[in-house]
């Protein structure tokens, strides 16, 4: 006989149900930001290591080699994701993506090691990070399948860069042996953790929601997906029945392409000196400030949030809050030469202004997206912002030395601060001037 408390026990583990979105959400959201936490750091632990050996060996040119190929892999991510996430559901494209990333994350710091080519090393790390940022568009379609307000967008991208820049700290801090990385010991236990921290996220896609048409299994909020009851019974109600069987909808863009040129503007102009703070810092000013600069730019992650709230209740245009946001990450770079501490400055604005301005645009692009698009517009907006990126850090070894990164900051904020001035003349100054409208008796 089943007893009552058995009857109004969900099926599927015993999960308890909460409102209208299903099982539990800050479980799930706690269980995606813990996984991409660890991953995070093992990735950043050994990409720093592989930097840092790519300095010794080839200078700064060759860690901007490095740097813009694994830009190209995020670029390259979009079209990528967007194809395997219609054919594909979350679980199967999270696993894939990780086993993937784990074996090239391997292949390209030991190649490096073993001194192979720079060009077959630059091939490896564009594949790796194809791979990776697969599985990080899954991630943030999860994140936003189960709460798609831009504080916990934010949030997932904050625990995501505070975390890389503590993996990027120790990375610089270990003790380097004659050839520039690593010995013995240390050097197995990089190994692991780097290709090991991806683990928890192939355990943690055991419950993926998202399908291969986009949608969630079980709690996708409606406002996230625009599914209402026409959406499911065919557009007329619950009837199931077309008005217009003839007429098929038009299929909308996943992302609008006026949000994808601003955000590759701004991290092409604001994105290069911090993209590029690991080998521009050892060159400035040594190794030994990698880490401080690291916990300057985790501690400034930190503030994201509040930062994104704040500016939020201006209600500024998003492209205005955009400029804003590239003018404090360069702003702090202009007297870098001058002293370390203004390194660790620097790392601090970039941590809280690229922080936010990543948590603001990835809300936009997910709360615009059609049902069916969300994935794949995240991969657009990450690969487009990887594009500007990796445009600049291969320009700018190309203009200035490191001794005078200042001049080149210098004119990328005269450029920023002036587009942001202009966006809000034409966006405010006609509501400025604009009559009054009466009030009826």
């Amino acid at each position: 006989m089943v007893t009552d408390r058995k009857r109004r026990e969900p099926r599927g583990g015993g999960h308890r149900r909460v409102g209208p979105v299903g099982l539990r959400r800050a479980g799930r959201v706690r269980e995606l930001v813990v996984s991409g936490v660890i991953d995070s750091f093992g990735m950043a632990l050994g990409w720093t290591i592989l930097v840092l050996l790519a300095v010794s060996r080839g200078g700064l040119a060759e860690a901007a080699l490095y740097n813009a190929a694994m830009l190209i892999g995020v670029v390259l991510s979009a079209p990528v994701t967007g194809w395997l996430s219609r054919r594909y559901a979350g679980r199967t494209l999270l696993r894939g993506a990780a086993g993937t990333e784990i074996l090239l994350r391997v292949g390209a710091l030991a190649g490096l090691i073993a001194g192979l080519p720079s060009w077959l090393i630059a091939i490896t790390v564009t594949a790796m990070h194809v791979a990776a940022w697969v599985g990080f568009a899954a991630m943030r379609a999860e994140v936003a399948a189960v709460d798609a307000r831009p504080r916990s967008m934010t949030r997932y991208a904050l625990a995501i860069a505070a975390v890389e820049a503590a993996g990027t700290g120790l990375g610089a801090l270990l003790p380097a042996g004659p050839d520039g990385h690593p010995t013995g010991w240390p050097l197995i236990l990089i190994f692991v953790a780097y290709a090991g921290s991806l683990v928890p996220t192939i355990i943690s896609s055991r419950r993926a929601r998202m399908t291969p048409r986009g949608a969630a299994r079980r709690i996708m909020p409606a406002r996230v997906l625009r599914y209402a009851v026409s959406t499911l019974t065919g557009g007329t109600g619950i009837t199931g029945h077309r008005r217009n069987p003839a007429r098929r909808p038009r299929r909308r863009l996943a992302v609008s392409p006026r949000l994808l040129v601003a955000g590759g503007g701004i991290m092409l102009l604001a994105s290069g000196p911090t993209l590029l703070a690991i080998p521009l810092t050892t060159e400035l000013h040594g190794r030994r400030w990698v880490a401080g600069a690291a916990i300057a730019f985790s501690l400034g992650c930190l503030l994201a949030t509040v930062a994104v709230e704040a500016i939020g209740t201006m209600k500024l245009p998003a492209v205005l809050r955009w400029s804003l946001w590239g003018v404090a990450m360069l702003v702090g770079w202009i007297g870098a030469p001058m002293h370390a501490v203004s390194v660790l400055i620097a790392q601090f604005l970039a941590g809280v202004s690229q922080t936010a301005f990543e948590g603001d645009m990835d809300a936009l692009v997910a709360d615009e997206a059609p049902a069916d698009g969300i994935t794949t517009a995240l991969a657009y907006s990450a690969s487009v912002r990887a594009l500007g990126g990796s445009v600049a850090v291969k320009l700018l070894p190309m203009m200035v030395v490191a001794q005078a990164i200042d001049k080149a900051v210098s004119a990328a904020v005269l450029v920023l601060g002036v587009a942001a001035l202009l966006i809000w003349a034409v966006t405010a100054l006609p509501r400025l001037h604009r009559p009054p409208v009466p009030i009826p008796e």
